[in-house]
């Protein structure tokens, strides 16, 4: 069995992101931390799509979380990075462990459609909530960083460091806990729940488990980008903001727990690209490249740089 590189790999990855920060224009800036936003998010997802599951409806806690740092800038006028991101991130998990007791008895088609019908009553009741802003949604003031007030472009460059220290931390916690018997147990419990049944273990409490910690990374990642943009609406709880994060799911593929967030970077600068230069098309070139992945590349991206790096790998020498 080789050494596993990943704690390396991550870290020198984190590394060279924050020193291109540092010089980057802002428009690369923003794009930069709303990947690492959505790959956190995704990175939940993949936990549950190893169990054979797929949520389309973490735009629930995506969204929870992002209100829940406007709420409290607006209302108690906090403003540290740290704080909200964390009171975000726990409020995600509090839902998702009410929720994870109803959600952990369904599969396939049904667990799926119930996400999503949770996180369309969310939708409802944003929209038509004039304490928070209605459609329109509110503004989010720009957060501090260790009680500094920066300038709106240092809070970026800021807010940017501060959402890859968050996604190499979610990175290594979730890396950590695949490496456990009780990660360890998804692609049993994908492949064959009753025996895993009779090993001793509890499906249900496994897939609450990892449903929560799904749920956290998605809170986590509605937090960032509501930092990031200054701004929550009921949009970030909507059913196409959960197709969003299953197309990243799709187009990294879950053979890595770096996969998301190569496959959220893609995402967003092919959806950005595709935005500016065919605007009344770029749903098609969306949908074009999902049906390509589909079709030519069923295990993601990650597949096709794993399959590249062991081409390029130097053979054994002999001893």
């Amino acid at each position: 069995m080789g050494k596993d590189r990943t704690l390396p790999g991550l870290v020198a990855a984190t590394v060279v992101l924050l020193g291109l920060s540092s010089f980057a224009p802002d428009w690369a800036i923003f794009m930069l931390v709303i990947s690492l936003a959505q790959g956190t998010v995704v990175l939940g997802l993949m936990l549950l799509w190893r169990s054979g599951l797929m949520s389309f409806g973490q735009s629930l806690y995506y969204a929870v979380g992002g209100y829940t740092v406007g709420l409290l800038n607006l209302e108690f006028g906090i403003s540290s990075a740290l704080l909200l991101v964390l009171a975000a991130t726990l409020m995600a998990g509090v839902l998702a462990f009410l929720l994870g007791f109803l959600l952990s008895r369904y599969r396939d088609i049904f667990f799926g459609m119930l996400t999503l019908a949770f996180a369309m009553v969310l939708y409802g009741v944003l929209v038509r909530s004039e304490n928070l802003g209605s459609t329109d949604g509110f503004t989010v003031m720009v957060p501090s960083f260790f009680e500094l007030h920066l300038e709106s472009d240092a809070a970026q460059r800021c807010l940017t460091a501060f959402a890859a220290v968050i996604a190499l931390a979610a990175t290594l916690i979730v890396h950590r806990y695949l490496r456990s018997t009780a990660g360890h147990l998804a692609t049993a419990i994908r492949d064959n729940e009753i025996r895993v049944e009779y090993l001793g273990f509890s499906v249900h409490r496994a897939i609450h488990v990892k449903y929560v910690i799904a749920g956290l990374l998605a809170g986590a990642g509605g937090a960032i980008v509501a930092m990031a943009a200054g701004h929550v609406d009921p949009e970030m709880s909507y059913w196409t903001t959960s197709g969003e994060f299953v197309f990243i799911a799709i187009l990294a593929g879950i053979g890595s727990v770096a996969a998301p967030f190569v496959g959220s970077a893609l995402y967003v600068v092919l959806a950005t690209y595709a935005a500016e230069y065919v605007p009344h098309v770029w749903h098609l070139v969306l949908g074009g490249s999902l049906l390509f992945l589909i079709m030519f590349l069923p295990d993601g991206v990650w597949s096709l740089l794993r399959r590249l790096a062991l081409r390029v790998r130097p053979a054994p020498v002999p001893s």
